[in-house]
């Protein structure tokens, strides 16, 4: 229990738990509990962020460069492009310019976890449209959920954590529901892991864009996970240029450090050899999933850099022989467990920990018909 604080807090952010880390492995183990990118930096990125020397002044508050490299590569203009620390920061400005207390922010669930907190700390209320059977977003559902204080609705594909992807005539079906003045955030932060999935495409959302269509829809992608830039805190978002506007008056000044925009910029110019690690990650996960089925899981098709591992009741069991494993994972209590694809030398102990786990359910224990 935690202690009372000396002054009065708001009463929601008093009970709000904290935004909760992937816990770090045993010594010698492997770390997959945050969907982290198992590749060290490129040489030349980890080069220019060594060689920034002007660490005592404040970076570029509008990441011009970055900007309008970003808005050359998605065919805009600069101003309708946004930066960022980070895909969360992203969220936590839309969320704040367009939701006021009492309004509601809709979403897909189980999906990220930041998602309830960012609501609550700006005050509105969350709308949560369970996950269909596969774990994929039931857009149906989410639609008929809309109401008149409706201001935004949040679709994460892939999914984060059940790796399914909102097929894009599906997306479509689900914003032509929608009042045109909602907000739609489109949470792309695995996006480069799900190519051939038939899932919805950001780019075409902003060729919509260039013709005057689609202008209620946000595009948000990260440089944490494909582009490996995690401790960096670096994300964008593409979209209209006065819906920007309302999320940068929310952003916290100059919070995007000028080493993650120089990252960023070198990153950009090295794609073809960050894909070529994007392209590794996503046969070790199939190679993982392939054989997660084979030892009798239920495991939805993964188009992340993780896989989920459904367990309904008591899921602490499963992590704990992950642990002992040497093998950090992220426990959803009484829904699952997400492991993230990490290096190689680790898929053996992760498929080893797998088996157990199957073994231990399969041998009566609580819940063991269920994987």
């Amino acid at each position: 229990m935690s202690e009372q604080a000396p002054v009065r807090l708001r009463p929601e952010i008093a009970a709000l738990a904290a935004y909760r880390q992937g816990r770090n492995p045993p010594e010698g183990g492997f770390k997959l509990s945050s969907n982290e990118n198992p590749f060290p930096p490129l040489p030349q990125v980890a080069a220019r962020v060594a060689a920034a020397t002007a660490l005592n002044r404040y970076p570029d508050g509008a990441a011009a460069a970055l900007r309008e490299r970003l808005a050359a590569r998605h065919g805009v203009e600069p101003s309708s492009i946004h930066v960022a620390a980070g895909s969360v920061s992203l969220l936590a400005q839309f969320i704040q310019a367009a939701a006021a207390p009492g309004d509601e922010v809709l979403y897909s669930w189980r999906s990220f976890e930041a998602y309830p907190g960012l609501v609550t700390v700006a005050g509105a209320r969350s709308v949560r449209v369970p996950n269909d059977p596969d774990g994929a977003h039931d857009v149906d559902a989410m639609a008929a959920a809309v109401t008149g204080r409706t201001r935004v609705v949040i679709v994460c594909s892939p999914n984060n954590p059940t790796g399914a992807v909102v097929r894009q005539a599906d997306f479509d079906r689900l914003v032509a529901a929608l009042p045109g003045d909602v907000l739609v955030l489109l949470d792309e932060a695995y996006r480069e892991f799900s190519a051939g999935s038939g899932g919805v495409d950001g780019d075409a959302v902003v060729a919509a864009q260039r013709e005057g269509r689609l202008r209620n829809v946000v595009v948000l992608r990260t440089f944490s996970k494909a582009w490996g830039l995690a401790a960096l805190r670096i994300g964008y978002a593409v979209g209209d240029p006065a819906v920007l506007a309302g999320a940068r008056s929310t952003a916290i000044p100059l919070s995007v450090t000028e080493p993650a925009q120089l990252a960023a910029l070198v990153s950009l110019d090295h794609e073809d050899a960050l894909l070529e690690r994007v392209e590794a990650i996503a046969e070790r996960r199939d190679a993982v999933w392939r054989a997660l089925v084979a030892q009798g899981w239920s495991v939805p098709r993964p188009w992340g850099n993780f896989v989920w591992l459904p367990i309904p009741g008591d899921g602490g069991e499963a992590a704990e022989v992950f642990q002992r494993r040497g093998l950090t994972v992220r426990e959803f209590a009484g829904e699952g467990l997400r492991v993230s694809i990490g290096e190689q030398e680790s898929v053996d102990d992760l498929l080893r920990a797998a088996q157990e786990v199957v073994d231990i359910r399969q041998q009566g224990r609580p819940g063991a018909s269920v994987l």
